[in-house]
């Protein structure tokens, strides 16, 4: 048995008011309900932030999704994907501290879904936001609705009588343009800040010419931020 899962989360202010939306299309379990069915979640914060409206859309979906076959998560949330991919194994070595003996962001619903992940084959997608994908859309639907705390009706049941045409419709190569998007877009941006990471100690610095003066020459990483909350990504990477 196979699952999709979309996922999305929004958020009005960062902290603001917050709702996520994820839609869980999952194959027929047995002869008796012999139809693909649909679940259509969302749920509403009154003080949060995006990030943790991405992790609840998905920590929600794959409680619904269960155990057992193969899951699959769509999200536009890079967060997302590398905080559980890649960080969460240093948090959790760590107690669920950073670098900085601070704790992680979204401790709590990392640890959700540590806990739900556990036993099930997951793989997770980035798909890129706003680019046409009926399942990422439908869940930024859902998600702006519960942010305005907006009335919006939640579908659930068959697959066939599922209103949003072109659900499944995720290929490869959407995914590649997703990424190529994504990078030729970046490198035009301008910076909000840079962040820099030498001898374990980070730095954010307004200017590339400032993080340059820092990096040249030594062992360092250093990353472009577009925003303040990229910013705080990228310091929780450099930190895990």
């Amino acid at each position: 048995m196979e699952t999709i899962i979309f996922t999305d989360g929004s958020s009005r202010g960062n902290p603001g008011p917050g709702g996520w939306g994820s839609v869980v299309i999952q194959e027929a379990r047995s002869k008796k309900q012999n139809e693909a069915q649909v679940k259509e979640l969302g749920g509403r914060e009154e003080r949060t932030t995006n990030n943790k409206m991405e992790l609840m859309a998905a920590l929600q979906g794959l409680r619904h999704a269960g155990s057992g076959g193969t899951i699959i998560v769509y999200t536009d949330s890079s967060y997302l994907i590398k905080g559980i991919t890649q960080w969460i194994k240093g948090w959790k070595r760590n107690g669920w501290m950073t670098q900085t003996k601070e704790d992680v962001a979204n401790k709590d619903v990392w640890m959700g879904l540590d806990e739900v992940i556990q036993g099930k084959d997951i793989s997770w997608k980035y798909v890129g936001g706003h680019i046409g994908i009926a399942g990422n859309e439908r869940c930024d639907e859902i998600a702006t609705a519960f942010a305005d705390d907006a009335k919006i009706d939640l579908y659930s049941g068959s697959l066939e009588g599922y209103s949003i045409p072109g659900i499944l419709t995720i290929s490869a190569d959407t995914e590649k343009v997703a990424s190529k998007k994504s990078s030729s877009s970046r490198s035009g941006a301008k910076a909000y800040s840079y962040v820099s990471l030498v001898g374990g100690k980070i730095e954010t610095h307004p200017t590339w010419a400032e993080c340059e003066k820092r990096v040249k020459g030594v062992k360092a990483r250093f990353k472009k931020a577009l925003n303040k909350e990229e910013e705080g990504e990228i310091m929780r990477e450099f930190s895990s």
